[in-house]
């Protein structure tokens, strides 16, 4: 080999590193704007979040110092985080639970074929196309104690004797507003779960079901050992988009108690929003709590249902 090819080879060594670099780095053209925005939206809240916490801030926006663990101490201390921890627990679960089982039973019956079955299906819509405060609102003015339509409706039943009582404060007693919250919730989430659930149910495949009855299984048989199984994949979405959203919610809360009487309507999230009014490094604390509460429930659930496992 001659000196001048061998000089050729070396020089051509330095441009081939660069090209192998760029096309390494070449999808980071297409996925760096999707990280990016993550970074700002998702990333750099959570870090303020934290930042915040670990903060003594005044009542109007003022940072005053370094806190160190007193704003979570303060937390710590509130009369009522344990009750408020107990009701959001209920309200997920309570939720969650009727959401998923009447977006079972829906699913089924719009997979069915029956006069006005497309109507149905764009009613069902409805509730969940339009605003979460204006639902709120309505359920809200509804329930009113004097001239609520609800109350009204109730009244004409023969259920309420007299308006303006306190059989008729609906949302006034903690019990029977946070039974009405939680109408208003499951009203909202069954649109979502039953098109989720409705899109697994329609991927399933004909033939297994001419299968089934071929061997002589019955609806119910049918239903457990075939449908449930080959529908885990789009539950689990459904259910877990559910936990999330049921845990973070606010606007029907707010909308319709303001978390009142007191805390006794509250949740951990709008219980936050009360904190923030005044202590602000206290708000950010229950904030990191919620954060963690929400990683902590993702992680359990994801390693009880397994997820990733197909079904057999």
């Amino acid at each position: 080999m001659s000196i001048s090819a061998a000089g050729d080879r070396v020089a051509a060594r330095p441009r081939r590193l660069p090209l192998k670099l760029a096309a390494k780095l070449a999808p980071l053209v297409w996925v760096g704007p999707a990280m990016a925005l993550i970074v700002v939206v998702v990333l750099w809240p959570v870090v303020i979040m934290i930042e915040t916490a670990f903060q003594h801030i005044s009542p109007d926006g003022f940072i005053l110092g370094w806190a160190g663990w007193r704003n979570f101490v303060y937390l710590r201390e509130e009369p009522d985080l344990v009750d408020i921890l107990v009701r959001t627990g209920i309200w997920v679960g309570t939720v969650v639970v009727g959401t998923m089982l009447i977006s079972l039973a829906l699913c089924q019956l719009f997979n069915q074929k029956f006069p006005g079955r497309r109507i149905a299906r764009w009613a069902l819509i409805a509730p969940w196309a339009a605003s979460v405060v204006m639902t709120a609102i309505v359920f809200r003015w509804g329930l009113d104690a004097n001239n609520g339509i609800i109350n009204v409706l109730l009244y004409d039943l023969g259920l309420l004797h007299r308006f303006n009582s306190d059989a008729a404060d609906w949302l006034g007693t903690p019990g029977s507003a946070l039974v009405w919250m939680i109408v208003v919730a499951i009203y909202v989430s069954v649109p979502f779960s039953t098109y989720a659930l409705l899109a697994g149910l329609q991927a399933i495949p004909s033939d297994v079901y001419e299968a089934a009855r071929v061997d002589g299984a019955g609806v119910w048989r049918t239903y457990f050992t075939i449908t449930l199984p080959l529908l885990r994949p789009a539950f689990i979405v459904a259910l877990l988009i559910n936990v999330m959203n049921v845990f973070n919610s606010f606007p029907i809360i707010w909308e319709m108690t303001r978390g009142g009487p007191g805390h006794q309507t509250s949740t951990t999230t709008t219980f936050m929003y009360q904190l923030k009014e005044s202590y602000i490094g206290e708000s950010a604390a229950m904030s990191v709590v919620n954060f963690g509460l929400v990683v902590v429930i993702v992680a359990i659930y994801l390693r009880v249902t397994v997820w990733k496992r197909e079904p057999a």
